[in-house]
């Protein structure tokens, strides 16, 4: 298995090949993938900490984080993302692993809100992260409030 190399970036550090990368690759897997229509560019990237995995020059794994008080009290995860020919190599875990410790590194928090696609319970349970309130809709797909303390 190739050894995934973990990018991390704010907005204004991403280069023009770096930012089409990270919005091809959640265009493939969130609006043709999962065949689901909503807007992708939300004007938010701008705020985040951009996590990239990167595999031979290509990414496949991608985040990005936003710091406590952006949407939750908490800091939180989102726009999680493995390439699907890239997912049998646990890159997810290890863009998670990596997500984590740069929302400690630079918010200096480990209290982290995400809103997980629900048939991914598990997985965020691996990281620490537990189910809170109740399951909802967003986009059209089964989501759930986790929390890691």
């Amino acid at each position: 298995m190739t050894e995934l190399n973990i990018e991390i970036k704010k907005f204004s550090e991403l280069s023009l090949a770096e930012l089409y990368a990270i919005l091809q690759l959640r265009s493939e897997v969130f609006v043709v993938e999962q065949d689901c229509v909503y807007q992708d560019i939300d004007g938010k990237d701008e705020a985040a900490l951009h996590v990239m995995g990167i595999k031979n020059h290509e990414l496949v794994a991608y985040t990005r984080c936003f710091e406590p008080g952006y949407y939750f009290p908490q800091a939180s995860i989102g726009r999680v993302i493995v390439k699907q020919s890239e997912r049998k190599y646990g890159y997810g875990h290890e863009i998670m692993k990596a997500s984590v410790k740069a929302i400690l590194d630079s918010y200096q928090t480990n209290s982290i809100k995400i809103s997980a696609q629900q048939y991914l319970i598990r997985f965020y349970e691996s990281h620490g992260f537990k189910v809170t309130g109740e399951g909802y809709l967003e986009d059209g797909i089964p989501h759930i409030a986790m929390i890691k303390e």
